[in-house]
């Protein structure tokens, strides 16, 4: 069964309900990430899909809030209409998934969820200074506001960004924003290895010509900066960076439409989307350890690999055979100091290997501190991040 709250008070009387039944509850937005980690056993489900409405929109003080339950197309819409965005640019998974739905700003919150322009601007959490959640008591919690502030003590907007919905049923949540540049070019480099283009992605991130987004397709051996901002700015940095690439090769540039459409691909990890039975991996590690991580996982199992964030994130599509790769994947992620998320897999798969990165002894018993504070009787998403003991 479903529960559809309308507002916080029906939603922190379900949970109230819940909680007294000792029934556990699987949260869920507009359903398009479902198919991210452990499968939970829940006794029913609770969809913030009706949770909807833009609650504050302030262009002047570049901050905008929303229950939960908003699309996130509504709040794109709305923001572009005044020349602002989010910063983070969330990954849209519903390509990798093969599902339709509707992603909810919620959800990107309570995933953390983060695009290319993540090594510019931060992650999702970075951008999020406001939440309201109903926890595990059926209490209506409220932390942060309008403005960035530092606090101290325990960060409850923070830990609910990327807590995928174990600590709360999160109703609203409140970002900063930033102004959507007036250009978006794309500059290419052709026939690169890894390994030199991850030299030449990191030459052009160290440079001072704010390079928003750098990616590297291996399959295409095509690596792409994206730069932004005024006309006559961004033709100025496209020609410097032509300087400071050179020993890379000549740049080539893509504006308008195919620009946007190629970040959205690298965004959403397109490439990587068929076979639809192939599990799919994201490493975070040190960009320059990134090619010898990739090798040594090829050298043992067959991939298709993409870079992002300047190598410091790599997508891995592989078959599921065994354990879809985990040992070795996270032995490579390992060695290069890095952790591996198990993005897309089967259910077998994903209920039989950690699909999050296991946690050190210590941060594991910070974490179920944490958890036992906030959803004493485990009510939320249960087992969906570690297998329970």
């Amino acid at each position: 069964m479903t529960n559809y709250p309308v507002s916080e008070a029906e939603c922190a009387s379900l949970v109230q309900d819940a909680r007294a039944a000792r029934t556990p509850i699987r949260i869920l937005g507009g359903g398009t990430r479902s198919g991210m980690g452990r499968p939970v056993q829940a006794g029913a489900t609770l969809s913030t899909a009706r949770l909807t409405g833009i609650t504050l929109y302030e262009p002047s003080e570049m901050v905008i809030g929303a229950r939960a339950g908003t699309p996130l197309a509504e709040i794109e819409a709305t923001l572009a209409e005044k020349g602002q965005m989010l910063a983070f640019e969330p990954m849209d998974h519903r390509k990798l998934y093969g599902i339709d739905g509707t992603p909810t700003i919620g959800a990107v919150a309570a995933g953390n969820i983060s695009g290319p322009r993540r090594i510019w601007a931060g992650a999702c959490r970075d951008s999020l200074i406001g939440v309201r959640f109903v926890n595990g008591l059926g209490e209506a919690i409220k932390s942060g506001g309008r403005v960035m502030k530092n606090v101290t003590g325990l960060d409850l907007v923070k830990l609910q960004a990327g807590a995928w919905g174990t600590l709360g049923v999160l109703t609203e949540v409140i970002f900063k924003v930033v102004p959507k540049p007036e250009i978006v070019a794309t500059l290419v480099l052709e026939g690169l290895d890894d390994n030199t283009a991850i030299k030449a992605m990191s030459a052009a991130l160290g440079s001072p010509y704010e390079i928003t987004a750098a990616a590297h397709d291996p399959q295409s051996r095509k690596t792409a900066l994206r730069i932004e901002g005024f006309d006559y700015s961004v033709d100025y940095r496209a020609g410097e960076l032509g300087k400071l690439l050179k020993p890379f090769g000549a740049l080539g540039r893509i504006d308008g439409a195919t620009s946007l459409a190629l970040w959205a691909s690298i965004r959403d990890c397109t490439g990587l989307a068929q076979p639809p039975e192939s599990a799919v991996w994201r490493l975070s590690v040190k960009p320059s350890a990134a090619p010898e991580a990739v090798a040594a996982i090829a050298a043992r199992r067959d991939i298709r690999t993409r870079y992002d964030w300047g190598g410091g994130l790599i997508w891995i599509a592989t078959p599921v055979d065994d354990d879809a790769g985990e040992s070795i994947i996270r032995a490579a992620a390992s060695v290069a100091r890095g952790y591996a998320t198990l993005v897309r897999a089967p259910d077998a798969i994903r209920a039989s290997v950690p699909v999050f990165q296991p946690e050190a002894a210590p941060i594991a018993a910070v974490s179920r501190r944490i958890k036992a504070s906030l959803d004493p009787e485990n009510l939320f998403n249960s087992g969906l991040m570690h297998a329970q003991t």
